[in-house]
């Protein structure tokens, strides 16, 4: 990475004393996910990488997301309800069969550590990290299925919102417990998200456009998802947060420490939110896609700096250095005085095109990190991300067998006395 770190010596300290802590309390994942993914990964060859389950997982939902891009860009193929959804039955059918790869490829990474003796921070904090990243794709899918006309692109701005605070609150947990407690919602959306799409396939996706006097089933969708997060996820989480304090289990941080980790996710929803509503030219209309895109590439940024940070057991960052380029953006394309200023206005392409251009700009600089942190925690454990590194009892015993082996082949020649 050149002259470029992004992870300090106090990092890499912290990494080497790092310690798995988990807490699973889910009677889905407990008693049927992991009974069924210990089951599997033993049909998984042991040269291959945990990272190599992890990446493939997520190019799933990767695959995904180009797929509905390429059939649904805007959104609006289930607004016409006359002609119905136009986005083919067979992209449906794939969609969730993707999730449900990435779901369990996701259960099995981890396993499949176990199994090839290659634990350590580095697995987790891929796996953490690329979910990050998924935590904004997935959501993307579903708003297909119901269109810009039941789901216009404000509420599904509050939507992927809710995914980012849901996933967020789960590491902000970790980082002020050092426990991380697997959250019961996610095994439970990923087979509703899959279940969702596979129904679209079966009776097409026309099912999800019937409403109750008014009431539509993307509205059932916003209520179940924001709902089961207020009931079942926020509340607990305060109370471990709360309970690791009273027992002094945690990690003790002061107040604002405790909330450090806050400053930079209420930046980011403040900043998008503001751009949001007073776009000059309401470009959360005209680019919605771009938006969640650009959106879940600075927040993935913003968690997987808090993920370095708890595992590491170092203070994580107040603000996120995407935001200044984001502040910006925002700046010129929300300032209401842009004619009186400028003599000109801002007109909708050329606002269209900045948001392309902020979005590859974060994107690769979020590549970038993810690339140099993985290649520091590389050099740093002299281990490689994509390949199983061979113990040396494993080493012994291969080199042990194949000396065997050449014994055996060189026969000794019998001497012929006249």
């Amino acid at each position: 990475m050149g002259c470029m770190r992004y992870l300090s010596d106090a990092h890499l300290r912290g990494f080497e004393r790092y310690k798995y802590n988990s807490i699973d309390t889910s009677w889905l994942s407990v008693y049927v996910m992991h009974p069924f993914w210990n089951y599997c990964v033993k049909f998984v060859p042991k040269w291959l990488a945990p990272n190599v389950l992890t990446f493939v997982g997520f190019l799933m939902t990767v695959i995904n997301f180009i797929l509905l891009a390429y059939y649904d860009w805007n959104f609006d193929a289930a607004n016409d309800k006359e002609v119905g959804n136009t986005v083919p039955a067979w992209v449906w059918t794939v969609a969730a069969i993707n999730i449900l790869i990435y779901y369990n490829l996701d259960g099995m990474d981890g396993k499949q550590a176990r199994r090839t003796g290659t634990s350590g921070p580095l697995g987790e904090l891929f796996d953490h990290g690329l979910d990050s990243y998924s935590a904004a794709l997935i959501p993307i899918y579903i708003f297909s299925l119901f269109g810009t006309v039941d789901l216009p692109p404000i509420r599904m701005f509050f939507v992927i919102w809710n995914v980012f605070l849901n996933f967020y609150l789960t590491h902000v947990e970790k980082y002020n417990t050092g426990v991380m407690f697997l959250p019961w919602g996610y095994d439970f959306t990923m087979w509703g998200v899959s279940g969702m799409l596979f129904v679209a396939t079966v009776f097409g996706p026309e099912i999800y456009r019937f409403d109750i006097h008014g009431f539509t089933v993307a509205n059932a969708f916003e209520v179940l998802l924001i709902g089961s997060g207020i009931v079942s996820s926020h509340p607990i989480i305060a109370r471990n947060i709360y309970l690791s304090y009273k027992n002094k289990t945690g990690k003790m941080r002061p107040m604002w420490e405790m909330l450090r980790p806050f400053f930079a996710f209420l930046w980011l929803f403040v900043i998008t939110t503001f751009w949001s509503f007073f776009s000059r030219n309401n470009v959360i209309n005209d680019e919605p896609r771009i938006l969640w895109i650009l959106y879940g590439t600075i927040f993935s940024n913003i968690a997987c700096r808090l993920i370095v940070a708890q595992m590491s057991d170092t203070r994580c960052d107040g603000f996120n250095v995407l935001m200044w380029p984001l502040v910006a953006t925002v700046g010129v394309c929300c300032f209401p005085y842009y004619q009186l200023v400028f003599e000109t206005d801002l007109t909708r392409d050329v606002e269209r095109w900045i948001v392309h251009g902020l979005t590859i700009f974060c994107t690769l600089a979020h590549w970038h990190y993810g690339y140099g942190v993985v290649s520091e925690m590389c050099d740093h454990f002299h281990i490689r991300c994509f390949k199983v590194r061979q113990s040396s009892s494993q080493a012994g015993s291969d080199l042990t067998h194949q000396l065997l082996q050449n014994n055996n082949k060189v026969k000794p020649q019998k001497s012929h006395s006249n």
